[in-house]
C-alpha cells in the first residue's frame, strides 16, 4: 500500500524555460502540487488558461492527511472531471454518532433529503486524491491543454513588479528565473512564498495536541463518523474514528498540551493507546502516525498584488469539521473564473478583490466554527467542562440539547451574503437556501441532476417562464437553461428554488453561486446583474 508514496508522478525534467536567453513569461504559475494547487491548474487549463505548477516534490503526500471530502467540493471536482474516481474509490457516509463515556448520546444525518447526486461526505486518503488529480492533469496535457507539472522545482525568491511576478527557482540542473503574469501560492501551511513576502497568519493556536493514527485492520465498525467524549480508553480526553478505503481506519486521540511529540509518535507508545481503544484481540498494522496542534488562523488578505494565496497557505483550521481541503477547493473554485476573466480582458483586475472579500468571509466562518468546536471538545476551565458534560447528558434524551453538542461542525459551503458581486433578491417567497451569494443546491432534473447542466459559465435558469436563449453583456454570454417543476416529480426543484413562487429566473455565475433572482425575466435587471457580477458596477 505504501508503494504509492514511492512513485514519482511528475519527476524532474529539464524545461526549455531553463535554456532561454531571458526569463520566459507565463500566464499563471502555481506553487504547490498538492490538492489545491492541482485543482487550480486543472480548472485553469481546461478553460484554456496556461498554468505551470512548481513543486520541490515529485510524489503524492506521505500519509492519508485530509480524508473527509464534503458534498460541495465533490460537486466542484465533478466539473473538473475527477469527481467520479473520488466517489468510486471513497467510503461514502452521511451518519455520525456521538458518544459520552460508553453511551451513545445521539446521532445525526448530514444529508437527510433525497435528490442529490453526491453524498454528504466521502472518506478517501489524500494520496489517492492527489493521484487522481495528477492523472486528470496528464489527460488534459495529452489533449493539448496548457498545463505543465514541474517536479524538483523549488522557488527560492519572489519579486513583485507592476505587471508580473519574478521567481527564482532551484532545480537539480541549477537555478533559473521564471516570470508570471499571476502567481497562485498553494504551498501549504508553512508556505515559503508567504514567508518570502514577509507575511504571516493572525489567529489562535490552542493548547492541545492530537494523535492521528492510520491503522490497517479488519473491523466491523459501520461506515459512520464516531466521536467520543471522555471514553474509557482515553479518559478526560476525546477520540474519533473514521473508515477509509483499503481496510484503513483513521483514529484521532486527544493527548493534551504538555507532551513530547516525538516520543508520542513512536510505535511503542502509539500501539498501547490503540490497543486500549480497540482491544488486545484486534490485530492491526500502523500505516501512518502524526501529531497536530489545533490552529485557527488566516492571512489578513488573500490577495497581494499579483500574488494570490489559496488553501492552507492562506488559512488554517483544526481538522475536526473537515474544513481544510474542502475550504481550499472552494478557494480555487472562487478564484479561477475571476482570474480567467481578468486575463481575458472581460473584467477589471479589481474583480480579484472580491476573491479576497468572499474567501476571507469563508475562512472566518470556518475559523469561528472550528474555534467553537475546539472550545467544546477541549474545555479550558472546570466550569466549561461541567457545562459541556451537562449538555452531553441532556442530549441523550432531549432533542433541544443536541444542537449544543459540538464534536466538530462539519464543512458546509459559505453563503456569500453581502458580497459586492450579488444582485437583487427580488423573488417573493424564494427559498433562503438559494438566495444570492449561495451555491446552487442540486436537484433531480429529468434523468440527471441540475448541477451537471449548470456547468462553469454564466447561466440564466428559468422556472416556468420565458427568457431569451442567450444574453450578451459586457463580453459575457449568459445562456438560458429552461426548467419546469414538472421536470422533477419529487418536488425538489419547487422546494429548493421557488418556494412559494410559481415562476422564477436565476442568474448563476461560473462557480454556481447565485448572483440574483426575480419572479420573471427583466432584461435591464439581468444586464445590470451581469455587470455587477464581473466587477463593472
Amino acid at each position: 500500500m505504501n508503494k504509492i508514496f514511492e512513485i514519482p508522478l511528475y519527476p524532474y525534467t529539464r524545461s526549455p524555460d531553463q535554456d532561454a536567453d531571458r526569463p520566459v513569461r507565463r500566464k499563471v504559475v502555481i506553487v504547490g502540487a498538492g490538492p489545491i494547487g492541482l485543482a487550480a491548474a486543472i480548472d485553469l487549463a481546461r478553460q484554456g488558461v496556461e498554468a505551470i505548477v512548481l513543486d520541490d516534490n515529485d510524489k503524492v503526500s506521505f500519509g492519508s492527511r485530509a480524508i473527509c471530502f464534503a458534498k460541495r467540493p465533490l460537486e466542484i471536482l465533478d466539473r473538473l472531471g475527477c469527481g467520479r474516481p473520488m466517489v468510486d474509490k471513497g467510503v461514502q457516509w452521511n451518519v455520525g454518532k456521538v458518544f459520552f463515556d460508553e453511551r451513545k448520546v445521539f446521532e445525526f444525518n448530514l444529508l437527510p433529503e433525497e435528490g442529490h447526486r453526491r453524498p454528504a461526505f466521502i472518506n478517501l486518503q489524500q494520496y489517492y486524491f492527489e493521484e487522481y488529480l495528477v492523472e486528470r492533469a496528464r489527460e488534459l496535457e495529452a489533449d493539448g491543454a496548457p498545463i505543465e507539472l514541474r517536479g524538483g522545482n523549488t522557488v527560492t525568491s519572489v519579486q513583485q513588479h507592476v505587471d508580473h511576478v519574478s521567481l527564482e527557482i532551484e532545480t537539480p540542473d541549477g537555478p533559473y528565473t521564471l516570470e508570471a503574469d499571476w502567481l497562485i501560492a498553494c504551498d501549504g501551511a508553512g508556505s515559503p512564498i508567504r514567508a518570502m513576502m514577509g507575511l504571516d497568519f493572525v489567529g489562535r493556536v490552542f493548547e492541545d495536541n492530537f494523535l492521528i493514527a492510520d491503522v490497517v485492520m479488519d473491523a466491523d465498525f459501520p461506515t459512520e463518523r464516531w466521536f467520543w467524549f471522555d471514553p474509557p480508553f482515553n479518559r478526560g480526553q476525546s477520540a474519533l474514528l473514521h473508515k477509509q478505503p483499503d481496510g484503513v481506519w483513521r483514529i484521532d486521540l486527544q493527548l493534551g498540551w504538555d507532551i513530547d511529540k516525538e516520543e508520542e509518535k513512536k510505535p511503542e507508545n502509539v500501539i498501547p493507546r490503540l490497543k486500549q481503544m480497540l482491544g488486545d484481540e484486534v490485530e492491526f498494522d500502523l500505516e501512518w502516525v502524526s501529531i497536530y496542534t489545533f490552529q485557527c488562523r488566516r492571512m489578513e488578505k488573500f490577495r497581494h498584488g499579483r500574488v494570490l494565496f489559496a488553501g492552507d497557505s492562506a488559512h488554517q483550521v483544526s481538522p475536526f469539521g473537515a474544513r481544510g481541503a474542502n475550504s481550499g477547493l472552494q478557494d480555487t473554485d472562487n478564484l479561477v473564473w475571476k482570474l480567467k476573466m481578468v486575463i481575458g480582458g472581460t473584467a477589471p483586475e479589481t474583480l480579484l478583490d472580491s476573491y479576497d472579500t468572499e474567501r476571507v468571509q469563508g475562512a472566518d466562518e470556518n475559523i469561528l466554527n472550528s474555534s467553537r468546536s475546539t472550545d467544546f471538545i477541549t474545555p479550558k476551565s472546570e466550569m466549561s467542562r461541567i457545562f459541556r458534560d451537562a449538555v452531553l447528558d441532556l442530549a441523550e434524551h432531549h432533542e433541544l440539547a443536541r444542537p449544543l453538542v459540538n464534536s466538530g461542525r462539519l464543512s458546509v459551503p459559505c453563503v456569500h451574503d453581502g458580497s459586492p458581486l450579488n444582485g437583487n433578491d427580488a423573488l417573493p417567497g424564494g427559498p433562503s437556501r438559494a438566495r444570492p451569494g449561495a451555491p446552487c443546491p442540486d436537484a433531480p432534473v429529468g434523468d440527471g441532476f441540475l448541477l451537471d447542466q449548470l456547468g462553469d459559465r454564466f447561466i440564466l435558469v428559468t422556472f416556468g417562464t420565458d427568457a431569451p436563449d442567450a444574453l450578451s453583456e459586457s463580453g459575457v454570454i449568459a445562456r438560458r437553461l429552461a426548467l419546469h417543476t414538472g421536470d422533477d416529480p419529487s418536488g425538489a426543484l419547487q422546494e429548493r428554488y421557488l418556494g412559494d413562487a410559481s415562476t422564477a429566473v436565476y442568474l448563476v455565475r461560473p462557480d454556481q453561486h447565485v448572483v440574483a433572482r426575480w419572479p420573471r425575466y427583466d432584461e435591464g435587471e439581468t444586464r445590470a446583474a451581469i455587470r455587477r457580477a464581473i466587477g463593472l458596477e
